[in-house]
């Protein structure tokens, strides 16, 4: 049961600025982990009402094999009204269908061969599910490579040039390595279980985190590292903040070190710097999301890494994730907290999800400068930036596409319009305000392959493939 505490009840703002850490509160809340814990229990209760209601068993929601436009508002199949804009429905799959027999979906990923072949990586409870998308849109299985040790909700992925990186919160589980290769000469119709034997089918394997447990992954595929963020115990020396993990060697992975400063981090994105900020040019920086604060690394030198900066904002109540607006050009970060429409504080009191604009010119001093506040009810989750379109899962709310290309001339976030969204839960659609404040629908998605298809994983039903229309955005 989750606790309710009036440490969580912050005050709601009208706007949202940036604001030093408060120390007495973030140590009482967010480093003794009772914030983290609190959340944690508040999902679990959740999907246990879910389950037990049984949204999680996948082989009742039928396979949409057939092609649907959103039209007016809305795509309609035999059984479902998807709420949608400017985004077309080409293929769906259950989990069951694509080889889990426990469902419930997690993080996702995708990879283009050197051919053009499009591969995606579908996080489950009890594994990864992997399947080519082809030129038609559809979802081919390929197989499965199953959970190192026991099942869990938290599966993460992430692409590492020709590998897939996956970590979990079960513990004794590690980080497997795959290599998306293994999936070129697959036949459809003999869908392969990998083993977890490094040589066979894992290229490697790492096994040296504190309880086996990781909340997040991260790749910088640019350098030769890749990043554990969120290992629990806090209690552990690198104080679950990002420890360096070196694949140089892919099937040897060892460990580099840590960053353990500011302790635990939620999320982070490692990068090699390129911005206003010339000292730090062609250093590696990452930028962690860390319950209370963006903070800002510098992990060049893995033995003696540096905390440049940790700011936290008006409304802050859990500091989840974000994504650079430009890798070229680092002078601006979105940012999304998970728990303010939740807990009613700041901005997102009113239940929309907000996307924060941080100015990151100085990476000693970012300023928060501005955000969006989404037209719909839910709560934010994961995004990612590309060519000037931030990529967003929000829960219930579905998959949305926002336009962020105002923002270096307008950081305020006046400009930024939302283009396109296709709602993947049509359960809450006839609630308040139009959906729920609850941790439902969409994970999370993969928008980056040259086709234009784009790979949504949902919790309760599988994975949908997606398209914007021609000339929508």
């Amino acid at each position: 049961m989750f606790v309710r505490t009036i440490l969580l009840s912050l005050s709601a703002v009208v706007a949202a600025k940036e604001i030093p850490k408060d120390e007495v509160k973030g140590a009482q809340l967010y480093d003794s982990g009772i914030k983290h814990a609190n959340n944690v229990a508040l999902k679990q209760e959740s999907w246990a009402k879910h389950e037990a209601a049984g949204v999680y068993a996948s082989e009742q929601y039928a396979e949409l094999a057939d092609f649907v436009a959103c039209s007016n508002g809305t795509a309609k199949t035999d059984t479902d009204t998807f709420r949608c804009k400017n985004i077309d429905l080409y293929h769906f799959l259950s989990h069951s269908a694509l080889g889990s027999t426990k469902g419930f979906g997690s993080s996702s990923w995708g990879w283009t061969s050197s051919d053009g072949r499009e591969f995606v990586a579908i996080g489950q409870s009890d594994g990864t599910a992997f399947a080519e998308i082809t030129k038609a849109g559809k979802l081919s299985y390929l197989g499965r490579l199953p959970q190192f040790s026991t099942p869990s909700q938290w599966r993460e992925i992430r692409g590492h040039n020709d590998f897939v990186i996956i970590g979990s919160e079960a513990s004794g589980h590690g980080i497997q390595i795959f290599d998306w290769k293994k999936l070129l000469t697959i036949d459809p119709a003999k869908p392969v279980t990998f083993t977890n034997t490094v040589g066979s089918g894992l290229v490697g394997h790492y096994n040296k985190l504190p309880s086996g447990r990781t909340h997040n992954v991260v790749t910088n595929p640019k350098g030769n590292y890749i990043y554990s963020v969120g290992a629990q115990p806090r209690t552990d020396a690198c104080k679950s903040g990002i420890i360096f993990i070196d694949i140089s060697t892919p099937s040897k992975p060892v460990s580099a070190g840590c960053a353990s400063a500011d302790g635990y981090v939620h999320d982070a994105q490692c990068v090699f710097y390129k911005g206003p900020d010339t000292q730090y040019n062609g250093r590696e920086i990452c930028y962690g999301y860390n319950e209370d604060t963006l903070t800002i690394y510098d992990i060049t030198d893995k033995k003696s890494p540096v905390v440049l900066s940790r700011t936290s904002y008006t409304g802050a109540s859990y500091t989840h994730q974000g994504a650079l607006l430009d890798v070229e050009n680092q002078r601006y970060l979105l940012l999304d907290d998970e728990y303010d429409e939740y807990d009613k504080t700041g901005p997102g009191a009113a239940g929309n999800p907000i996307t924060y604009i941080w100015d990151i010119s100085s990476l000693k001093k970012p300023k928060q400068t501005g955000l969006y506040k989404s037209g719909a009810k839910g709560i934010d989750h994961n995004q990612y930036v590309s060519g000037g379109f931030a990529y967003q899962s929000n829960y219930g709310t579905g998959f949305r596409v926002l336009d962020v290309s105002s923002i270096p001339s307008d950081p305020t976030g006046a400009g930024v319009k939302e283009v396109g969204f296709f709602d993947v839960y049509p359960e809450d659609d006839n609630q308040a305000g139009g959906g729920v404040i609850d941790f439902v629908g969409t994970w999370s998605s993969y928008a980056l392959f040259k086709s234009g298809y784009i790979l949504v994983n949902t919790m309760e039903r599988g994975a949908f493939v997606l398209k914007k229309q021609a000339g929508a955005f």
